[in-house]
């Protein structure tokens, strides 16, 4: 269980540093649209920088696999959470992002959660699932990734129009968070098949389930819609909303779904909800505007928006 912990800490450390070079990448490239897909993924895989935050995403995922084999995805969650202090850190020291007084405090509460999470956790007394059944899996991440979607549309209507208020990206992280929230399930759904007894037999097992082709979905759609947000909005504000909601959905429909319990203990069972709760009450501290206008793009950047066009 502890190396669980463990494997949770690498993964946010990898995330977060994915997420902090992905950005600054995407801060040299011309502007980028989901309307126009194939000029973004080869404008952002000519980017060594870009490749090498995507590298770490990945290993990010390779660790969050083990994660959910060892913990009840409620408290692996409420752990993940605790990445966006590091997030904000990294976002303020490299990318020159100011860090707000709400996101201060945010970051006292993340880490008051993470240790709640922790101090709950019982070894052989938490129940891991290794499988749902696939029609409720379906039925849930399907209405999801659609609703994912419409609410990015509409954000990216509202960002269309005249007079408004600079967004901060919370309609953004919002959306993409919905779908993660999907990749993450699946996630959890292929960690319940990795095993070394017959290996063979169990690739085979995983293709006949949904695991494999959510994920095929959720990276495609994610990577597309998160580097456009990401070049538009604030790191330390897009990335830790994306990451409450998936969090938050993850470990409510996640536990309910993979039917995993919670700890019977009542001081166990009290850490437990106090953390998860108070890493969810997060995104409520968020900001939805940003205080000053955004700037415009300098003329290199216009020079190269019109040469890559």
């Amino acid at each position: 269980m502890w190396w669980g912990v463990g494997a949770a800490l690498v993964a946010n450390v990898l995330y977060s540093t994915g997420f902090v070079l992905e950005k600054r990448a995407l801060a040299a490239l011309p502007q980028v649209s989901v309307r126009r897909p194939a000029r973004l993924l080869r404008l952002v895989a000519g980017s060594p920088l870009w490749l090498g935050g995507c590298l770490a995403l990945a290993a990010g995922f390779g660790a969050q696999l083990a994660v959910y084999r060892t913990l009840p995805i409620a408290a692996a969650q409420a752990i993940f959470v605790s990445g966006l202090v590091l997030l904000l850190l990294l976002s303020s020291s490299l990318l020159g992002e100011r860090t707000t007084g709400r996101e201060r405090y945010a970051i006292a509460a993340i880490l008051a959660a993470l240790l709640m999470v922790v101090l709950s956790l019982r070894q052989g007394s938490d129940t891991v699932s290794k499988g749902a059944p696939a029609a409720l899996i379906l039925g849930v991440c399907v209405p999801t990734l659609a609703a994912g979607l419409l609410l990015y549309g509409l954000a990216e209507r509202r960002t269309r129009r005249r007079h408004r208020l600079p967004t901060a990206g919370v309609e953004y992280g919002v959306a993409v968070g919905l779908l993660y929230g999907v990749s993450s399930l699946a996630i959890k759904g292929v960690a319940g098949y990795l095993t070394t007894d017959r290996p063979v037999a169990a690739v085979l097992h995983l293709l006949t389930s949904p695991y494999p082709y959510l994920l095929l979905c959720t990276g495609g759609f994610g990577l597309v819609m998160s580097q456009a947000a990401l070049q538009r909005c604030r790191a330390s504000l897009i990335v830790p909303v994306c990451t409450t909601v998936t969090c938050l959905f993850t470990a409510v429909l996640g536990t309910l779904a993979f039917g995993e319990s919670l700890p019977r203990e009542p001081v166990a069972l009290g850490l437990r909800l106090a953390g998860t709760a108070l890493a969810v009450s997060v995104l409520l501290l968020m900001p939805k505007h940003d205080n000053s206008p955004p700037q415009p793009p300098s003329p290199a950047k216009e020079l190269a928006t019109r040469e890559a066009r």
